[in-house]
């Protein structure tokens, strides 16, 4: 049955800790469910100093590569799309981001860390968030705050989701929510 999997989705304003909370659910998961099967990426932010100069994107398993940046001056960069002040390197996302987002017929979870205005510059990464949707393993997720009051159309879209839950966080309710999420989190991965 399509739709009846469990898809956590974590969002809230920028800086309140939806990465750092992703990663400790996952950290939490990789001490008690210790043989499950995990695919996906987070991003990270790149500092020089206490300045954010880009985004890079990191599997699970430690692979990285560039996502954005303020001060990229390659040829082809000028064709690139821009969030901000940012430049979106598209094609190292994808590199690295859609191998992560297969499904394959043993893996328990996908984190996917974001879902955002730099990452739908993908044309395949919205469709490959689909197919994780529909294939029921359980799905922890970060989307961004809308601006402006309306979602970007693909948030909309995995908000709507049968089955999804939405969390929105704030420096009083995140510790909690953690605790929360990954509850839920074990209970999806026994049913699964």
């Amino acid at each position: 049955m399509a739709g009846t999997g469990k898809c956590f989705l974590v969002t809230g304003p920028p800086g309140v800790g939806k990465s750092t909370l992703i990663m400790r659910v996952f950290e939490s998961l990789k001490v008690s469910n210790p043989t499950s099967k995990v695919q996906g990426f987070y991003t990270r932010e790149i500092r020089q100093g206490s300045e954010r100069v880009g985004f890079e994107v990191v599997t699970l398993d430690g692979r990285r590569g560039p996502l954005a940046s303020t001060n990229i001056s390659s040829p082809e960069s000028h064709r690139w799309p821009t969030v901000g002040k940012y430049k979106v390197d598209v094609t190292s996302f994808e590199s690295l981001a859609l191998p992560e987002l297969q499904v394959k017929e043993d893996t328990d979870l996908f984190i996917i860390d974001e879902v955002g205005k730099m990452e739908l510059f993908s044309s395949s990464f919205f469709p490959a968030v689909l197919k994780v949707l529909e294939s029921n393993i359980p799905v922890l997720a970060s989307i961004p705050i809308p601006k402006s009051g309306r979602d970007i159309p693909g948030v909309a879209r995995l908000k709507n989701q049968p089955g999804a839950t939405v969390f929105t966080l704030s420096t009083s309710n995140r510790d909690a929510a953690k605790e929360t999420i990954y509850s839920q989190l074990v209970d999806a991965l026994q049913k699964h």
